[in-house]
């Protein structure tokens, strides 16, 4: 028990790293709280769906040594095609920031309406066809949890925790700068932006098979 803090410290610690930085599901936890639109209910997919990949690690991928290559090779597949589709979808924002919005005299463009079925579907694509997430989070967080031994599972929840302060954070950000960066031209930078992130790691997935 004495190693209970130190545990669940470092797997929070090393969950919030791997998260930190600006991939595709945190673009989309963005682009969700800057919309406005289930902005909660999206980071809360996003946590949950870290949690079973926080799970699967610790409890299952680290024993059996990684995922398989015949897994590894569809997963990869899967985010390249989802990858490139919605970076040609942000591209398509980006040239004509009208499209698909509904226009706002004075202001950036407002949203088409999103279900809460949508809202869901799209966290739950951005969180698992995304070979990163599952490389990052499962395997490296359920290699790391080795290190503890009896205390694993203390990691785990620590990476767990990690995962939920940090999508909680970012949408809270979003949100509250929403209003505060409401303009056309913020909004075609953050398309740009967007699809340049997501093809490029469309293109590193594609050459990583080769």
């Amino acid at each position: 028990m004495t190693l209970t803090a130190p545990a669940f410290t470092a797997g929070m610690v090393l969950s919030i790293s791997l998260i930190m930085a600006i991939g595709p599901q945190n673009a989309h936890v963005l682009r969700m709280g800057l919309r406005r639109q289930h902005l909660w209910l999206t980071i809360a997919v996003c946590a949950l769906a870290d949690i079973v990949l926080i799970a699967l690690g610790v409890l299952g991928l680290a024993q059996l040594g990684g995922l398989s290559d015949k897994l590894h090779g569809a997963l990869v597949g899967a985010g390249v095609l989802f990858l490139s589709v919605y970076g040609w979808k942000a591209f398509q924002r980006f040239r004509s920031p009208m499209a698909g919005e509904l226009p706002v005299t004075g202001a950036a463009p407002v949203a088409e309406p999103v279900t809460p079925r949508q809202a869901i579907l799209s966290a739950l694509a951005f969180s698992w066809l995304n070979p990163h997430a599952w490389l990052d989070t499962a395997v490296l967080i359920g290699t790391a949890s080795l290190a503890y031994g009896q205390g694993s599972t203390v990691f785990g929840l620590g990476a767990a925790a990690g995962s939920v302060v940090w999508f909680v954070l970012l949408g809270g950000a979003a949100f509250w700068l929403g209003r505060r960066l409401n303009s056309l031209k913020v909004w075609r930078a953050l398309d740009g932006m967007v699809a340049l992130m997501m093809w490029g790691t469309a293109a590193v997935l594609l050459a990583s098979l080769f």
